[in-house]
């Protein structure tokens, strides 16, 4: 298995219990409350998930130059055209407050895997405190898309053993 798979596939299951539900708004597309890990936005489906970046195998922070932390968030995004299920680049941004309206700023940056299907995907990394709640709205522009879509989903961290 590659190491975006890995990192993929951890953030993925990481994601399937600890993941919030969908904001009241309208404008944004609904994630699935307890478990959400995609939204649909047309033509594409976008796939999200954030976890501490304790729980990554030491290989894969390293090779992707990530610091391995409880205190540490990643976030990681993918976009999939649902017409040949095949990964999309595009643009990705995120703005991300905690509970307080505290600003956490994360840069996404972008991971080509090579393989078979060229594995696409952006991840962003910002500190947080133990049971902070984060509040992810992320902003896609799939390539090829007419214009951006948001999607918004909550996590919670917990730092202390």
């Amino acid at each position: 298995m590659t190491l975006a798979r890995t990192l993929i596939s951890f953030s993925l299951l990481a994601l399937l219990g600890a993941c919030g539900g969908p904001d009241d708004s309208a404008a944004v597309p609904e994630a699935q409350p307890a478990g959400a890990s995609s939204a649909d936005i047309g033509d594409f489906i976008v796939h999200f998930s954030a976890q501490s970046t304790d729980q990554l195998p030491p290989e894969v922070a390293r090779a992707y130059n990530i610091v391995r932390s409880k205190n540490r968030a990643m976030l990681n995004v993918s976009i999939i055209r649902k017409s040949d299920n095949a990964p999309v680049a595009g643009e990705v941004s995120v703005k991300t407050v905690n509970l307080t309206g505290q600003l956490k700023s994360i840069t996404m940056r972008k991971i080509e895997e090579p393989g078979d299907v060229v594995a696409i995907y952006y991840i962003g990394e910002t500190p947080v405190a133990n049971r902070e709640t984060l509040v992810f709205d992320i902003t896609v522009t799939p390539d090829g898309a007419g214009s951006p879509s948001d999607v918004r989903f909550k996590r919670q961290f917990y730092t202390d053993s």
